[in-house]
């Protein structure tokens, strides 16, 4: 297996990222994690194919809570292994539960999005006593059967395009235009097509169907939050070409969310946390301080 190292230079002209980077070894890998702040800790999982700078605004709204954020291995400052096929949901799992156990994290309010969804809720499903809430933003939970049209074609594009455009794909799948800056932070992990294949992967390696190795940890996922009886938020946007409207399946699904506010962020594509990352890190503050609850 094929261990690629981040270009660390390609990172020192973002001017909008000014936190510390922290390793934690997985097997022959490092993977990279910002840790910010004191207290409660907040674990936050991002997705295709962005990396940790997508949660950057979130920090200083949640400066009184330690905010973690890890990059998947083959995303942001983590290492790359090459060949889409050396990369599994089995490989991006075992990374998360050894932050965990190397981190001694316990009490966590999680934050996931988008692939952050897909593994970072059956995670939840395996140790469940070491979260204390979750805050589900733009995902899903999908369990082998078959995907709309748009999705299969996107698979395709990322199997066969001979070096994705992953700015491209963020601004594609944005509201708002991006800036050239932004692309470019979005761009840094990923100097050449060889650096991509963790990128290339995660298309397709969403179950297509129900043998899929991932799907019996999705389905006790969603087994567990059926039953969840902890503070649940749910956020989606009110423009996300990916995933819109699936906030209705967390709803039917995880009976707490249903005892917080029902909020839809407006005018916010698929990476909702890039277009509005102030107003979201205020509403996740406000629900760990238990001000969203619906009063009885």
């Amino acid at each position: 297996m094929k261990i690629l190292k981040p270009d660390f230079t390609r990172f020192n002209t973002i001017d909008d990222f000014p936190y510390s980077e922290n390793f934690v070894d997985f097997e022959q890998l490092k993977m990279h994690y910002i840790d910010e702040g004191k207290g409660e800790t907040i674990l936050a999982l991002h997705g295709e194919p962005t990396w940790s700078y997508l949660y950057r605004k979130f920090i200083p709204v949640l400066k009184e809570y330690r905010f973690i954020a890890p990059d998947f291995i083959g995303f942001g400052k983590s290492d790359k292994i090459v060949g889409w096929k050396n990369y599994s949901f089995d490989l991006h799992f075992r990374s998360l539960e050894n932050l965990l156990e190397k981190l001694d994290l316990s009490d966590i309010t999680l934050i996931v999005q988008d692939w952050g969804g897909i593994l970072g809720l059956p995670l939840v499903a395996k140790y469940p006593k070491k979260f204390k809430r979750i805050v589900v933003l733009n995902t899903f939970l999908p369990i082998g059967k078959k995907m709309s049209l748009p999705f299969r074609l996107w698979v395709k594009f990322a199997k066969y395009h001979p070096s994705l455009p992953l700015g491209g794909i963020i601004q594609y799948a944005s509201y708002q235009k991006l800036s050239k800056k932004v692309i470019a932070a979005y761009n840094a992990p990923f100097p050449n097509k060889t650096h991509k294949d963790g990128a290339k992967a995660f298309p397709l390696l969403v179950p297509s169907h129900p043998n899929d190795p991932a799907v019996p940890s999705i389905k006790k996922a969603r087994e567990v939050l059926s039953k969840w009886d902890k503070p649940a938020l749910v956020l989606f946007s009110d423009k996300d070409k990916v995933l819109g409207g699936l906030e209705k399946f967390f709803y039917k699904l995880i009976p707490s969310s249903n005892e917080q506010q029902k909020i839809i962020i407006k005018d916010a594509g698929h990476f909702l946390q890039e277009e509005k990352g102030e107003e979201i890190a205020t509403y996740i503050d406000q629900f760990i301080k238990d001000e969203l609850r619906i009063k009885q």
